[in-house]
């Protein structure tokens, strides 16, 4: 009797065994679906056919080798991610520090004919003896000096108080400057003192934009108080020849204003005199000539482009987005594959039991 129910129960074992055989236990839907999903992903695709023909221990190491390259992803990422902001702001301060320190401009402009300037001068007690138009650097030698000559040049005297003391009378003797720059036009004038009570003697002068201007202004000693504030003045010394190249700057302030400064270059030439004077007599000479032909233009101009800074910040931003996709993707595949192993385990322990 033992020995036949040993075998009656050998019989429904094997029969169980061929059961489970022919029909394997079904796999739940959600499951395959993760599988498909972790398939056809792109990072580190699972083949379920080595898992099921490899041993658990070593189904266990790629596991944990897989889990550990997605750890290394997501600092990865995490990694790009701040690179990505701290390139946000980099370039916003960049961008507002480009806004705050413009970069100076400078082009030049060819003219062949300049506006006249004017030239003012301050002669004291000097005297005018001749004022003369010449062309190409050549000046004729002297005759007769210390003599009154010809005054072939433009010129009106006026009259008018010190704009920064209001009390001291000035007499200026305003002059048209040359024009032509081509032919070298210059203007040649001749000064004689015959006394002067001072250790140093010089004559002031200073020359502003366009003697045109003066010309048309309804108020002329406005017109000299505004430029003798505006600008700079010079001197050139007695028995000297003060040769001066005048060159033009035009500069564009920030509220959309030109201001007009001159830029000169002087040299001088000792004059011999062979008159028989006395020590107080002496003679001044001046010449006024353009250096070239072209007019300095400055301006400050903003390198700061907005839509370069624009298009980096859409770059930037898209990296950002795509990083934490790939940071949740890979969450997401770690937690799966957590799942899918703790259950195979549990299924296994299950068989087991």
């Amino acid at each position: 009797m033992l020995r036949q129910e040993i075998a009656a129960s050998y019989r429904e074992l094997s029969e169980e065994a061929e059961h489970v055989a022919e029909h394997p236990e079904p796999v739940e839907e959600g499951e395959m679906d993760n599988d498909q999903e972790d398939t056809s992903s792109a990072i580190l695709p699972v083949l379920d056919s080595e898992l099921g023909t490899s041993s658990p221990s070593v189904r266990f190491s790629k596991t944990c080798l897989k889990n550990v390259f997605s750890v290394i992803l997501l600092f990865i990422y995490l990694l790009l991610m701040a690179v990505a902001v701290f390139l946000v702001y980099q370039t916003i301060t960049d961008f507002r520090e480009k806004l705050k320190h413009p970069v100076m401009s400078v082009s030049y402009k060819e003219v062949p004919l300049y506006d006249a300037p004017g030239i003012a001068l301050y002669p004291g007690k000097a005297q005018l003896l001749s004022c003369k138009h010449h062309y190409y650097d050549h000046i004729p030698p002297l005759i007769n000096p210390g003599q009154p000559g010809e005054i072939e040049c433009t010129t009106q005297r006026i009259n008018y108080t010190d704009p920064f003391t209001n009390q001291t009378m000035k007499h200026a003797l305003i002059v048209q400057g040359p024009r032509d720059v081509k032919k070298r036009e210059l203007v040649f004038l001749q000064f004689h003192l015959n006394e002067t009570d001072q250790d140093f003697s010089a004559i002031n002068y200073l020359l502003f934009s366009s003697f045109q201007e003066f010309l048309n202004s309804p108020d002329k000693t406005e017109f000299m108080k505004d430029c003798e504030s505006s600008y700079s003045s010079w001197k050139f010394s007695g028995g000297f020849r003060t040769w001066v190249k005048m060159s033009l700057v035009k500069t564009k302030e920030e509220d959309g204003r030109e201001t007009v400064e001159f830029k000169q270059e002087t040299s001088v030439v000792n004059y011999i005199d062979q008159r028989h004077k006395p020590a107080s007599d002496q003679l001044f000479f001046v010449v006024f000539e353009w250096k070239d032909p072209f007019i300095q233009k400055v301006q400050d101009i903003v390198t700061a482009n907005p839509w370069n800074m624009i298009a980096l910040l859409c770059g930037i931003f898209l990296a950002l987005f795509k990083a934490a996709d790939f940071a949740k993707l890979s969450v997401k595949w770690m937690i799966k594959i957590r799942k899918r192993h703790l259950k195979r385990r549990s299924q296994a322990m299950n068989h087991i039991n």
